[in-house]
């Protein structure tokens, strides 16, 4: 349904190492950069994904608030290594792994506020 999403955050340096280190577990790096000279504006961000760029984040406008993204996960073991790394990297646990049935019976998720206290979640929807 979504071709890509993206906001702006509050610190660039700061939430692309939190986003680095954090999808790397689930394969996902940055793949392309717009500077303010690319854009002709003041807009500075990175898109990141498997393939091409998908999930952006950026700093130029007024930061985003209150946003929630969830990215997929292969296995439950990547949801657990997307955690640890997210934590490492200064992510606040938001949900540690686990099963959330009251979605479906499969739906294995963490959750961690990144520095700008949006929940990130990595989530598995196949049998353990």
């Amino acid at each position: 349904m979504f071709d890509h999403l993206g906001y702006d955050i509050s610190n660039l340096e700061k939430s692309k190492d939190f986003y680095v280190a954090a999808l790397k577990p689930l394969g996902i790096s940055i793949i392309m950069e717009l500077t303010p000279e690319m854009t002709g504006g003041n807009y500075h961000g990175y898109g990141m994904g498997v393939d091409r760029p998908q999930f952006w984040i950026g700093v130029g406008h007024k930061a985003a608030t209150g946003v929630h993204v969830a990215f997929a996960a292969k296995t439950r073991s990547d949801v657990d290594a997307f955690y640890t790394a997210a934590m490492a990297a200064g992510g606040k646990d938001n949900g540690a792994p686990g099963l959330r049935p009251h979605y479906h019976e499969n739906y294995y998720g963490a959750f961690v506020l990144d520095p700008d206290g949006h929940n990130v979640e990595a989530v598995c929807h196949l049998p353990g």
